[in-house]
């Protein structure tokens, strides 16, 4: 059953243009939750760079996303948030077998990892191919999605952190997923064309690059 009135929730704007939708995958995990769901929601783009007062008795630590409870709670932190919509609304079902709920779960950390190298030979390249190839495994054996024909709540956790890498480390090392992972792919293919993918990303691929750039830089 939908919400009677739309869930609130504070979300990242792009970086330099406060008035569009931003860059921090977190958010988007936590939009396309609500989308894949059906509940009708109210976005309150932060600037993070000017945070007001207000969002800031809300989330003390100026993180986003944070989301509104029915008692008037703003709660932080996009596991927490998805846990939350899915037991109050548990139609339809996001839930991931716990067998597949951590599939994918170090690329994040490796792409990261390997965007911030200066040193080819250290071996955080090859650290991130060895997370896609045992994804491409994992979706040549289970697929389309993580948990079949279905997609999941790591499949909405994976699928903005894909959009970051797949732009961030184009433009900043010319790097690409391998055509052999034919099934990661596909699958990048799946996520970036839903529906509620294209309602919640970036508004721009340069926002993507332009939250970035400082930690690229640094």
């Amino acid at each position: 059953m939908a919400a009677e009135k739309p869930v609130e929730v504070c979300v990242k704007a792009a970086v330099g243009v406060p008035d569009s939708l931003g860059d921090c995958p977190f958010s988007q995990r936590v939009l396309l939750t609500l989308e894949e769901k059906k509940i009708p929601y109210d976005i309150k783009l932060m600037d993070v760079n000017k945070k007001p007062d207000w969002f800031l008795e809300i989330s003390p630590e100026g993180k986003v996303p944070v989301l509104k409870l029915d008692d008037g709670k703003w709660v932080p932190d996009s596991d927490v948030i998805t846990q939350i919509l899915e037991e109050k609304y548990p139609n339809p079902s996001l839930v991931t077998p716990p067998e597949y709920s951590s599939v994918g779960s170090k690329i994040f950390s490796s792409f990261i990892k390997f965007l911030k190298s200066k040193d080819a030979n250290d071996g955080s390249e090859q650290a991130l191919l060895d997370e896609l190839h045992a994804l491409d495994e994992h979706l040549k054996q289970h697929g389309p999605y993580v948990n079949g024909e279905n997609v999941s709540a790591v499949d909405l956790s994976l699928a903005p952190k894909l959009y970051h890498l797949v732009i961030v480390l184009d433009h900043f090392k010319g790097w690409k997923v391998p055509e052999n992972l034919t099934y990661v792919h596909a699958y990048i293919k799946l996520l970036f064309n839903r529906e509620s993918f294209v309602k919640t990303k970036p508004a721009k691929e340069e926002h993507v690059i332009a939250g970035w750039a400082p930690k690229v830089n640094a």
